[in-house]
């Protein structure tokens, strides 16, 4: 973009009078609005004619970044390709003109796309049935751990309201289990770190709803102790969840419901390769075990002979509170053109091309890795799956931290990774390639990653400054973020 013509605000192009618009003659008179429904004050919105508006949003949209635009190795977040034949699908007028209230008649081969990927999932992970409802993560685990609640109480076991949640874990899994009025409990992880089973066993009893797990973890390990794990917290009354964030290493590999998980729930927008950005649109469909499926919220599709139907919420209570077969989480099913997409991936694939996605990503993480081993910390020297953690610069002496490293990766055109997470590690750099990115496009981020190291060790002020190639220049994070400058004013 040309920042230095383009690179100002909307507003700072307004000038009174100018219009992007001109409206139809008026041929059904006036009618006044309530005083009530009346804004106090202008609307203060800029006024500019329609070529001024298209220059400049178009401009910005060139400071945009996405997988279609370059490397995003965005550790635990799985910023994967989304291919264009699962957009295509999407956008048939057959699917994306469909409105949720139409009689069941009308949308069978829609209810059937929602069946069929209900089974695929579970085919997929080894569980019994899914909900596509939830609209993201964290909505998912959410609603995961709601289930498990209503599990529990539903047998009169009130007291499990305990979670046991690794310290490595996600922010979002202590936070799900917060809001589903739980209390946290943190297990501790190794050296290698896993999860600390001496740590883990005093922690059991009678009180406890579940763990939380993500396998692999948050530093990209696989959790070996998984079946001995299981078998601790079935032994004291508690279920396994799993955190399904994770699950693009293991597709077509291993499954959760193998391993012993009850709950799983998924990121349709990671694994599935459904689109990142804005805040959505997302997809967490959670899966269960049978002994949890009355659990699943409605509404949820299944199939009666050769047609689809949709159970609905039941309007009964029972007669000692309320009836747990009646758990909602969302206004209908879920974001279907996401879940469509997410079908059309899958089918796409086939059932043996996607045993090869867990294994290339894998194998791309773990190149890169071992590429960058001599110019980056590696606190924990394993092999690791589909992504891995280093700690900053391996040499400390230059003052460059994994913020600059960071900053410094923009100027070369790439995203940067997740840093400062997870918190086991002070400069923390977590790394993940994905299965989509060529060995091409791997080697060129390899080399910029040894060109910065080569950089901090040589000339380390060019890295504080960083980015020097950016529309903006390095921002204060900490005033940002603590002051942010949300309202325009004009200061002349």
């Amino acid at each position: 973009m040309n920042s230095k013509l383009y690179g100002k605000l909307i507003f700072e192009f307004s000038h009174p009078g100018r219009k992007a618009y001109s409206l139809p003659k008026n041929d059904f008179g006036r009618h006044e609005f309530p005083e009530s429904m009346k804004r106090r004050n202008d609307a203060e919105l800029p006024e500019c004619d329609e070529l001024t508006v298209v220059r400049h949003y178009t401009n910005h949209s060139g400071n945009n970044f996405g997988v279609d635009n370059g490397f995003y190795p965005l550790g635990s977040c799985t910023m994967k390709y989304n291919p264009i034949i699962d957009e295509e699908i999407a956008a048939l007028p057959a699917f994306s003109n469909l409105h949720p209230m139409q009689p069941e008649q009308t949308v069978q081969g829609a209810l059937e796309v929602e069946y069929n990927l209900q089974q695929a999932l579970s085919t997929i992970t080894g569980m019994d049935d899914f909900t596509l409802n939830p609209y993201a993560g964290a909505h998912g685990e959410l609603t995961g751990l709601m289930i498990i609640r209503s599990y529990h109480e539903s047998r009169g076991d009130i007291k499990r309201k305990k979670v046991i949640v690794p310290d490595s874990a996600h922010g979002t899994n202590p936070a799900s289990a917060a809001v589903c009025g739980l209390e946290v409990v943190e297990v501790k992880s190794t050296a290698d770190g896993l999860v600390d089973l001496d740590h883990l066993k005093p922690l059991l009893g009678d009180d406890i709803a579940a763990i939380m797990l993500t396998n692999p973890n948050t530093l990209g390990l696989f959790e070996k102790d998984i079946p001995e794990i299981a078998n601790l917290i079935h032994s004291c009354g508690g279920l396994l969840y799993y955190d399904g964030a994770n699950l693009n290493p293991l597709l077509g590999i291993s499954r959760p419901g193998d391993m012993g998980f009850d709950v799983v729930h998924l990121n349709l927008h990671k694994t599935f390769s459904t689109p990142h950005g804005g805040g959505g649109p997302g997809s967490g469909p959670v899966g269960v075990k049978e002994h949890l499926r009355e659990f699943l919220p409605k509404p949820h599709v299944v199939k009666d002979g050769n047609r689809f139907t949709v159970e609905s919420p039941c309007c009964c209570r029972k007669s000692d509170g309320y009836c747990f077969k009646n758990n909602r989480i969302s206004t209908y099913l879920g974001n279907f053109l996401v879940n469509l997409r997410a079908y059309a991936y899958i089918l796409s694939l086939g059932k043996e091309n996607i045993k090869n996605v867990g294994p290339l990503a894998t194998l791309n993480a773990n190149y890169i890795k071992e590429s960058l081993r001599n110019d980056y910390e590696l606190p924990i020297d394993l092999v690791c799956k589909h992504e891995f953690v280093f700690n900053g610069l391996k040499d400390k002496s230059t003052g460059v931290t994994t913020m600059d490293v960071a900053k410094r990766l923009l100027d070369y055109g790439f995203h940067a990774p997740t840093i400062y997470f997870p918190l086991l590690f002070s400069e923390a750099m977590m790394i993940e390639p994905t299965e989509t990115e060529s060995k091409d496009s791997i080697d060129q981020f390899i080399e910029v990653m040894r060109v910065i190291a080569k950089e901090a060790r040589e000339t380390p002020q060019l890295l504080k400054d960083a980015p020097v190639n950016t529309p903006i220049g390095r921002v204060d994070d900490v005033l940002a973020a603590k002051q942010s400058i949300l309202v325009y004013k004009d200061d002349k």
